[in-house]
């Protein structure tokens, strides 16, 4: 770099290296915030350390500018993030991967998911999604306003659930839809197995979640509404097994993680959840027969015990009310059976 370059010049020498990797533009009505944490707030998977380190290192702007960590964000600021590599491809690429499909017609479709597969590419998994199995099967599926990676998708399911999911095929079916997952007339209805068995025959489960404290990779959940996003979740009982139950869930809201969070937080991980504590014996007492028994399920389960089983909405065209329910996964059904047969036993004895 020249001797005579003036400070403004080698900052701009020093753009030409850089990639945009993240554009925020504050809204009109944005509180004052440290940018630190609304950056938190709004990248997942990102540490204070790392945030404040990308600020320090002048990888964060304001308004084209370095700044500090403390930095009040005010409206209508311009927040950039810009590294030394390109950001990465987000081409979404067909591939031959088959679908579930349980309905389909002009306007859209619904598939029964496997376990096991992500919904739409982001870090980690940029192949084998469902995404990437839609854009082979079918053309010209419309995009989310938020970009062109989620070509079809009003809503999703985590990787290790199972179930169904409905998938808009043009512009209007996804704004008709999306809707009504906004306004929470979905009816949406999963099966879990859950270690122990709640006291109450129902109820409903509410609170407000946001990233773990500990872990900003996780959820978490909090009574206070300035932590997190309202969740409401009601459950019925549907069979107990003395160590674990099976529940039917109804979603009032959809946040990530919301039922798995949710039956955490009342003592009830969900059976084989490594993410929040149920990949272990959480009940009865881990020793002998019931000890190898119980392993033996974690092991035919190495996932949380959860199925998107009903879904039920307005038709964009005809405006019909229409519901569609899937059979459990074989995997789910299997360790449910044992249990069961395992209960009984015990009774018997």
């Amino acid at each position: 770099m020249s001797e005579n370059l003036s400070s403004e010049d080698a900052f701009l020498e020093n753009d030409e290296e850089l990639y945009e990797h993240l554009r925020i533009v504050c809204e009109k009505g944005q509180m004052q915030m440290r940018l630190d944490k609304f950056l938190m707030d709004r990248i997942a998977n990102a540490t204070r350390t790392k945030i404040q380190a990308a600020i320090e290192s002048e990888s964060v702007r304001i308004n084209n500018q370095p700044t500090k960590a403390s930095y009040k964000i005010k409206p209508l600021d311009v927040i950039t993030i810009c590294l030394p590599h390109p950001p990465k491809d987000d081409t979404i690429y067909p591939e031959n991967i088959p679908l579930n499909i349980v309905h389909e017609d002009d306007d859209l479709l619904v598939v029964n998911k496997p376990a096991g597969m992500v919904v739409h590419p982001a870090y980690g998994n940029w192949t084998g999604t469902l995404v990437n199995a839609l854009v082979y099967h079918f053309d010209h599926l419309p995009t989310h306003k938020n970009g062109a990676i989620r070509p079809g998708l009003v809503h999703r399911i985590d990787k290790d659930t199972s179930g169904l999911l409905v998938i808009a095929k043009n512009e209007f079916s996804m704004n008709f839809l999306a809707r009504q997952f906004a306004d929470h007339s979905i009816e949406r209805t999963y099966y879990a197995l859950v270690w122990g068995v709640p006291k109450e025959d129902s109820g409903t489960i509410q609170s407000y979640l946001g990233r773990s404290l500990k872990d900003r990779k996780i959820m978490a959940s909090f009574s206070d509404p300035e932590k997190g996003k309202r969740a409401v979740t009601h459950y019925k009982v549907l069979e107990r097994f003395h160590s674990c139950a099976l529940v039917q869930c109804n979603l009032e809201t959809g946040r990530t993680h919301q039922i798995r969070v949710h039956f955490q937080s009342i003592g009830h991980p969900l059976f084989g959840d490594t993410t929040y504590g149920g990949d272990r014996i959480v009940k009865g007492n881990p020793t002998g027969a019931y000890k190898l028994f119980a392993e033996k399920q974690l092991q035919a389960l190495p996932r949380q015990g959860l199925h998107a089983k009903t879904l039920g909405f307005l038709h964009p065209t005809t405006k019909a009310f229409i519901s569609f329910d899937s059979p459990l996964a074989d995997d789910l059904l299997h360790v449910i059976q044992e249990w069961r047969q395992f209960a009984l036993q015990v009774d018997a004895t």
